[in-house]
């Protein structure tokens, strides 16, 4: 029991056989505990230093017990404000766990990439590591190095998948992207090659996500700074493709250029209308067909004429009906 408070046994022995007699010499412990006159001696010196024991003056040296009611509390005091200490300690110990284990899951489930050339190198990893499918939010600016496609090129892991046809791809372009010179005739070989593609005004982010498995994700401030993340399995994966699932449920389809069977439209009609329907602005729609501004005006008015329609939208809506989208 007097080891709970930090006391040796040999000195609680001793402090026990000085007890009924309440005072005693070395030479009568020694006797009364069958320990040696030296083992006696250390342990009264560390009785004295406790504070459990006091000495008397005069010869021979007689040993006075203090109170053991009042030793023990103060022994028991003592020990409570060690223990306050240590639990003390052991939460600043458990704080830095703490923060040791949420780096390390942070390592576990965020990469952050920096520079141009491993971040489009992760942009490849990721898209090879899918197995069913690749969901993407497409919008500028892009991570391209020096020496690999321009930033309106085709996306070369994409076409290689659709080709395998293993792995299927749907992307959300952003309207900043469809506006870039040549992009939409990108856009509709994808989509001819087996792509679903929509359109966005807006997008918050870049995003390719890989299955459910792992993602890149970046923003215009990421771009600047040269750096992009990768997320793996957990709940900020989990909340990026909620975000793109969403984000696709309210996109604009931007539909194939080649008519359906039995449409009354022509191909150039046809891929006039797709682009309308895409979102495309004018101004992309004429570099895409190689066009004025004032001819796909032209164009639209007239497809509006043979429609009947006296908006965009009716127009949109009367070519659905007769199946040219």
């Amino acid at each position: 029991m007097w080891e709970t408070v930090g006391i040796p046994e040999v000195e609680a022995r001793v402090y026990e056989a000085l007890i009924p007699p309440g005072q005693a010499t070395v030479a009568a412990l020694a006797a009364r505990t069958q320990l040696g006159p030296g083992r006696v001696t250390s342990a009264l010196a560390g009785l004295v230093g406790r504070g459990l024991v006091t000495r008397t003056p005069g010869r021979p040296v007689r040993y006075v017990a203090v109170a053991p009611s009042l030793a023990g509390s103060v022994l028991i005091a003592k020990r409570e404000h060690e223990l306050g200490r240590l639990q003390q300690h052991l939460h600043r110990l458990d704080e830095a766990f703490q923060a040791g284990q949420a780096a390390r899951q942070r390592v576990r489930n965020v990469e952050v990439i920096e520079g141009a050339s491993k971040i489009y190198r992760a942009f490849v990893r990721i898209q090879r590591a899918a197995r069913l499918e690749v969901r993407s939010f497409d919008k500028p600016p892009y991570f391209v190095p020096p020496g690999e496609h321009g930033d309106e090129g085709p996306n070369l892991e994409e076409r290689q998948h659709l080709a395998a046809g293993q792995v299927g791809y749907r992307v959300v372009y952003d309207a900043e992207s469809v506006a870039l010179p040549g992009r939409m005739d990108n856009i509709l070989e994808g989509i001819r090659k087996g792509e679903r593609a929509r359109t966005a005004a807006g997008l918050p982010v870049k995003l390719v996500i890989a299955d459910a498995t792992s993602a890149i994700i970046s923003s215009a401030g990421d771009h600047q700074k040269e750096i992009s993340y990768v997320l793996h399995e957990s709940s900020l994966l989990d909340l990026t493709i909620g975000l793109f699932e969403a984000t696709w449920e309210r996109a604009t389809p931007i539909t194939r250029a080649e008519p359906r069977p039995h449409a009354s439209s022509g191909p150039l009609e046809h891929r006039l209308m797709s682009l309308l329907a895409s979102g495309a602005t004018d101004a992309v729609i004429a570099r895409t067909l190689g066009w004025s501004v004032r001819t796909v005006q032209r164009h639209a008015h007239e497809l509006m004429e043979q429609l009947g329609a006296r908006t965009r939208f009716q127009m949109g809506m009367e070519a659905v009906r007769r199946g040219w989208l």
